[in-house]
């Protein structure tokens, strides 16, 4: 499990096509590499990948891992190309604190970038409005103040109006991930709260509370 709390940015060194799956490798710094082993999880702009080929002593440090057709369909990363800044998380251990919200890496759905706009003209010290277009199947799992992850980054909705998502973005967040590097028309990687998913499965037997408790608790935390 993640919270969505991005611990470094990584960037792309390559994406390759093979047989059945392609394989995409990523570079990042020594810290993060160092602490993977084969077969690890991590979470690569919002998406669970298991890492392999894992290089801690390269240049730069790297680590690859294999996209299945179903990560290739349902997100970015197959589409992106070398030099691309990618935001990097490790699962969370049982036991820690939770920062952001329950991520899973499981990415719903891609979205659209509208726009992310400087709210005064300081660039260090303004905070920032992201807006972006989500598919329609996915409105109903998105609420004001509720919780979403957009690039693997755990964000509070400011505002929906129809498939218009608006969330306001600190300093921090823009200058620590690779928000700061996308462009009007980008695809983001979307993954809506999962709470929401289990709340309309249960058919509104079990309030969001009861929902949170009994995931974390099957979870170790």
């Amino acid at each position: 499990m993640f919270t969505g709390l991005i611990e470094t940015t990584g960037t792309v060194l390559c994406v390759t096509p093979h047989a059945g799956v392609t394989r995409i490798t990523i570079g990042a710094p020594g810290g993060l590499v160092s602490r993977l082993n084969t077969g690890d999880s991590v979470a690569v702009s919002g998406v669970c990948l298991t890492a392999l080929d894992i290089e801690p002593h390269a240049f730069p440090p790297r680590f690859s891992a294999d996209l299945a057709v179903e990560t290739i369909s349902r997100t970015t990363l197959a589409r992106l190309k070398a030099d691309t800044v990618v935001n990097l998380e490790l699962p969370t251990p049982a036991g820690s604190p939770l920062g952001g919200h329950v991520v899973q890496g499981h990415v719903d759905a891609t979205a659209t970038l509208v726009s992310l706009t400087p709210l005064t003209a300081d660039t260090e010290t303004t905070d920032y409005r992201l807006r972006f277009l989500i598919p329609d199947a996915l409105t109903r799992y998105v609420v004001e103040k509720g919780s979403i992850t957009v690039e693997g980054i755990s964000l509070t909705v400011a505002a929906i109006r129809g498939n218009e998502v608006e969330i306001a973005i600190i300093p921090h967040t823009y200058a620590a991930t690779s928000l700061r590097t996308l462009s009007p028309g980008d695809a983001l990687n979307i993954e809506v709260d999962v709470l929401s998913k289990y709340a309309e499965r249960q058919n509104g037997k079990s309030d969001t509370f009861e929902l949170t408790e009994r995931y974390l608790i099957a979870n170790g935390y």
